[in-house]
This record gives C-alpha cells, sequence and structure tokens, in this order.
C-alpha cells in the first residue's frame, strides 16, 4: 500500500510553478518525506484528478487496480442502476471512479467531515453525481446495496510500517484486532446480500479476512487476489444472490 514517492520531472514543474518562490524548502520537505502529492494538491487516479490533503489518504496504484477488477468482474452490470456503497470513501476516489465508469448509484460515507469535504469538492470537480455523507461504521447500520466496496483502516497498531505514512491521517490508517477490526464489524453490518462485496487489505490478512467472511456468507465465492507487485491484497465476495 505504502510506496516511496520520489521526486519526478512532472513533480518539479509543478513544484516550481505552485511555489517558486519558496521551491527549495518544498523540495526539502519533501527529502525528509512529506508527501509531494499533498504539496501540489492533487493526484492523477483512474482517468480522473483527485484532490488531496492531509484530511485524506493519498490514492494509489493499488487501488486503481481494484476499481480495475471490479470493472471486470461486473462488466455485464456496468449499465444496470445498481446502488454503491464506498465505506470510509475518503477523497471519494473509488466512488468517483466507478460512477465515471458505470451506471451505478454511488454513495460514499465516512466519519470524517473534513474528509467528506474533500470528496465533495473532488465529485464537483469530475463532474460526478455521487452522494457523500458521515456515518461512523463502528456505531452506525449501514444501508442496503448491490454492490459494498473498502478500502478501511488496516495496519495493526503493532506492525512496522514506512514513517513516510504519519503525514497522512492516522484514522485512516490503523485498527485494533491486528488491523482486522473494519471488516469484522463491516461483515456484520451487512444485512442483505449483494452482487459483490470487494476488500483492499494487508498483505498478511488474506486468510483472517476469508474466514470472517465465509462466516457470514458460506456459500458465497471467496477469492484473495493480487496486486500488480503478487502480494495478496484484495478480497472479492460473489455469488450472493
Amino acid at each position: 500500500m505504502f510506496q516511496k514517492k520520489t521526486l519526478t520531472d512532472q513533480d518539479l514543474k509543478e513544484l516550481k510553478r505552485l511555489y517558486k518562490d519558496d521551491l527549495e524548502n518544498q523540495i526539502e520537505k519533501v527529502k525528509k518525506g512529506y508527501p509531494v502529492q499533498y504539496l501540489i494538491g492533487n493526484v492523477p487516479f483512474f482517468n480522473t484528478t483527485i484532490l488531496v490533503n492531509p484530511d485524506v489518504l493519498i490514492p494509489r496504484f493499488e487501488t486503481e487496480y481494484l476499481i480495475e477488477k471490479i470493472l471486470k468482474k461486473m462488466e455485464k452490470n456496468k449499465k444496470e442502476a445498481l446502488n454503491l456503497l464506498d465505506v470510509g470513501t475518503g477523497s471519494g476516489c473509488i466512488a468517483i471512479a466507478l460512477a465515471k465508469n458505470t451506471n451505478w448509484r454511488c454513495l460514499g460515507v465516512d466519519k470524517s467531515e473534513s474528509a467528506l469535504k474533500v470528496a465533495r469538492n473532488n465529485n464537483e470537480i469530475n463532474q460526478t453525481q455521487v452522494l457523500f455523507k458521515k456515518l461512523d461504521l463502528l456505531s452506525e447500520p449501514i444501508e442496503n446495496f448491490d454492490v459494498l466496496v473498502s478500502n478501511p483502516p488496516y495496519i495493526s497498531i503493532e506492525e512496522n510500517y514506512d514513517p513516510q505514512i504519519l503525514y497522512e491521517p492516522k484514522e485512516a490508517l490503523f485498527a485494533l484486532e491486528n488491523g482486522t477490526l473494519f471488516y469484522r464489524v463491516l461483515l456484520e453490518k451487512i444485512k442483505n446480500e449483494p452482487k459483490m462485496i470487494a476488500f483492499e487489505i494487508g498483505e498478511q490478512q488474506g486468510q483472517i479476512i476469508s474466514k470472517m467472511a465465509k462466516k457470514r456468507f458460506p456459500k458465497a465465492k471467496i477469492t484473495i487476489e493480487k496486486d500488480l507487485c503478487e502480494k495478496d491484497r484484495y478480497i472479492f465476495i460473489e455469488n450472493l444472490d
């Protein structure tokens, strides 16, 4: 999930444009680990432009690959008026990218008002019709949807991690129960049987989350799939209906 970010020629060009009177200081911040994406203020993501600031996680290529997999698996359903729920939406990148590529009615929920403000701005600049609203998964019920996707906090507080991520919102990164708390709670709160559930996961969490999913949906097809670096990164729960 977390890759080092080195300055590209395009990054330098943008920094020069944005910080022409303070360029050296900004470059020094990046050298010390501050995400250049926050300095630039946006990132390209699955043919969209996503605004970012320290209130939201920086979208990564692993999540782009999740979008690609969802669209491939749901190829026959992309033109249907399905309801999508994106839990822990953050910047809104997942819901917005899926809204751009389907006819689905997309809802993104998050407990952070600051993150939702970013998501709504991204909805506007990308000219999508995603609805964003506040919801605390740990204390509130969720609605019934046809497709459910989530990239929740999944880093264990005991895990070794790249210090660079500490510039990003901790509540979007870390979770109890060895990083699996939000998967357990989410699976327990799903009351209907969606067409598909898709999770982005930590690379060591596949088996334990699969067992959770099998307990809740014993007849479903549950697969652990790899990212482009051949790490276990996604769980898909299908054939529920």
